[in-house]
């Protein structure tokens, strides 16, 4: 997954929320097997329309995918999402320094 300013500014304004800034981090905790939604209702202690709507922002941008297991929605983290953001934002490091 290759980023453009467009598609990174999408990605990390829905990181700028605190929220979902920590619902990412507990889906990065949780790590491959995800973490069901009551689980993360459980642990920000957030109201159940008040998480469906920032997970609704981080499924839209595509940090976050789900899946359902008969009555239990679980959540996963895209990692690819999360890499894309961090070498955008590192991939011409140090590119215009002056070598003397």
């Amino acid at each position: 997954m290759r980023l453009d300013y467009d598609n990174a500014s999408s990605l990390l304004s829905q990181l700028g929320n605190p929220t979902r800034l920590r619902i990412v981090r507990e889906l990065v905790r949780a790590g491959k097997t995800g973490m069901a939604v009551g689980e993360i209702k459980k642990r920000l202690g957030t109201p159940n329309s008040t998480l469906s709507h920032h997970l609704n922002h981080l499924k839209n941008v595509g940090l976050v995918k789900q899946q359902r297991e008969s009555t239990v929605l679980r959540c996963f983290v895209d990692y690819q999402a999360i890499d894309a953001i961090v070498k955008f934002l590192t991939e011409e490091c140090c590119v215009a320094e002056i070598k003397e």
